[in-house]
């Protein structure tokens, strides 16, 4: 009978500890996500309601700011949202490209200092953003390509992401070699092993790169904001920006709905292709 009571009290105890955290989660994430709510509630509002009421219920359903925004700017809000979608994808092609070359070299091949090379693109994993960049707008700025897309892609067809290559590498070193081997005695060049071997390979990683650039590349308000000038070359995000007008009346309401808009390629992209990030952060280097 001893046994009996002092088993149920564990189960007692066990099921009120599992009640509390299941508590505690869904508290946090409702106090997480309540901000995003929030703002897809405030898009369908009246103007002169958003900021009337903390309720995630709006009185009434108004369509007007998602038209308001689209078309209430000089340019249309679809320009920006193609030049987002050009600059991502144009990132995304150079990024896969130029880091999984450099991986490979760092991965698979024998060259004189090639530690030494790794390490120093390592070591730039440590250099914040703003440090280079003033050096880079100076560079930018003699070759004429301020207020032009090339300055936010052009270098990532260069490699300049060591996180992305040090994450493909540590993928690469897990294939085995003998692949490389077999295929040089059938006469393959480095570059076709490269090329037939180790990218079909590497379809996980590859996919787990092309995620992180389009959501990070999409949503970069900084570099945009340096290099490009012209309205008719605003990225969405930075397109956010000329809603809010410290001198003059803010559109409040197409801001919000414009937010929700350009959340879906971000949300579309992450859903397709999770399955693909997980896979590929699962077999890189985090796992070993």
């Amino acid at each position: 009978m001893t046994n009996n009571a002092t088993l149920s009290e564990a189960t007692t105890r066990s099921r009120l500890v599992g009640i509390l955290v299941h508590v505690l989660l869904i508290g946090a994430s409702i106090a997480m996500i309540y901000p995003l709510l929030w703002m897809l509630s405030a898009s369908f509002r009246p103007e002169n309601e958003i900021f009337s009421s903390a309720s995630l219920i709006p009185s009434s359903f108004s369509l007007r700011s998602y038209i308001e925004g689209w078309n209430g700017l000089p340019v249309s809000f679809g320009r920006f949202f193609s030049n987002s979608f050009l600059v991502a994808i144009l990132c995304v092609i150079g990024n896969v490209f130029s880091c999984s070359l450099a991986a490979f070299a760092f991965a698979r091949l024998d060259f004189r200092g090639r530690r030494v090379f790794f390490a120093l693109m390592l070591m730039t994993l440590m250099l914040p953003y703003h440090v280079t960049l003033i050096p880079q707008y100076v560079l930018f700025r003699g070759l004429g390509w301020v207020n032009t897309f090339l300055p936010l892609v052009v270098p990532k067809f260069l490699a300049v992401d060591a996180f992305f290559i040090f994450l493909m590498v540590q993928f690469f070193r897990g294939i085995p070699k003998e692949l490389d081997e077999a295929a040089m005695m059938d006469g393959c060049s480095p570059w076709r092993i490269y090329w037939k071997v180790i990218m079909p390979l590497s379809m996980p990683v590859l996919a787990t790169a092309s995620i992180f650039t389009f959501i990070w590349t999409w949503d970069d308000f900084l570099g945009p904001l340096i290099y490009l000038n012209d309205m008719e070359q605003y990225t969405a995000m930075l397109g956010l920006r000329t809603f809010v007008d410290s001198t003059g009346v803010s559109n409040f309401g197409g801001l919000f709905a414009m937010s929700v808009l350009s959340l879906v390629p971000v949300f579309g992209f992450f859903l397709v292709f999770q399955k693909l990030l997980i896979e590929g952060i699962a077999t890189t280097g985090m796992k070993r």
